[in-house]
Order: C-alpha cells, then sequence, then structure tokens
C-alpha cells in the first residue's frame, strides 16, 4: 500500500496560514480531484476544519484526539498509525493501492520518513504561513515529471505540478 502525500507549498514550503490556505488556485482544485478522488485520505484536525467538511467519493479520515467531535461521512482516528490502519482496510475495500495525505504540517512532518510519492503544486510565491510542508531532500526524492502552469483567471499565482518518488 503506498503512502502519497499531497501538498500545494509555496516557495518557503507554507502551506498554511491562520488555518487557511495562503492562495486560491481554482486551477490546481480539478487536479487534487482527481488525484484523491475515490481513495481514503488522511489529514490532521486543523486541516479537516479549513476544509469544514468531508469530501465526496472519497474516505475522509481525521486524526484527532477529540473523539467526540464528529461530522457527516468522517472517520476519526486517534493517531497517525490507527488512520493508516483504517486507510488501508478501506483502500483494499475501493481496490486501490493509495492512501492520500493531504496535511497538515504535523502529519506530513510525521509520515514523510513513510511516504513512497509526493504530489506537489509548487505556488510561484512566497506567502506568509504558520504552517509548512517538510523540505525534500534531493538525497531522498526524485522528480519524475514537473508541469507550470500560469496563474488563471481565478488564480492568485502561477504554479508547477510535479511528481516525487522515493529513490
Amino acid at each position: 500500500m503506498k503512502i502519497v502525500m499531497v501538498a500545494a507549498i509555496g516557495e518557503n514550503n507554507v502551506i498554511g496560514n491562520r488555518g487557511a490556505l495562503p492562495w486560491h488556485l481554482s486551477s490546481d482544485l480539478q487536479h487534487f480531484r482527481g488525484l484523491t478522488l475515490n481513495r481514503p485520505i488522511v489529514m490532521g484536525r486543523k486541516t479537516f476544519e479549513s476544509i469544514g467538511r468531508a469530501l465526496d467519493q472519497r474516505t475522509t479520515i481525521v486524526v484527532t484526539r477529540a473523539l467526540h467531535r464528529t461530522a457527516p461521512g468522517v472517520v476519526l482516528a486517534m493517531s497517525i498509525d490507527a488512520a493508516l490502519a483504517t486507510a488501508r482496510a478501506d483502500a483494499e475495500k475501493r481496490k486501490v493501492d493509495e492512501i492520500m495525505v493531504i496535511g497538515g504540517g504535523d502529519i506530513f512532518a510525521a509520515l514523510m520518513p513513510r511516504a513512497d510519492r509526493l504530489e506537489i503544486t509548487h505556488v510561484h510565491a512566497l506567502p506568509e504561513g504558520d504552517a509548512y510542508f517538510p523540505d525534500i531532500d534531493p538525497q531522498t526524492w526524485r522528480e519524475v515529471s514537473r508541469r507550470e502552469h500560469p496563474a488563471g483567471p481565478k488564480d492568485t499565482s502561477a504554479f508547477a505540478v510535479a511528481t516525487y518518488v522515493r529513490r
């Protein structure tokens, strides 16, 4: 079972600011949806709160110690390992071999050593922020594809979409 991390990161590794994305990239939303559709997605509580709902056609698994907080369509897990176990079972049921990890910073940092692939949107901006993606070490990760995208009419920045695989 592959662990795939999906993130949009600024040139300074920022992924969030005060519980929200520091940019708006409508052009990247279809890419994100295509990557994660019909797969289990794992995220932390703060990421879930910033999204505000379960994502359709995906099993939404939220790592949180506050199990009393329930939300329709969401599976709560007290630890990353519990979240991954739930995600593995869901992936097998869906007949897919990937678990998608979508944030936030603490979840990314904890799972970076276990990830098999990174699907990164490199936002061409230096936003202020308080949540960060871990460094992508070129000794560990090899970039296998990259596509540049100009800012669309509903985007605040140009960006590149890159895929990295573990060396």
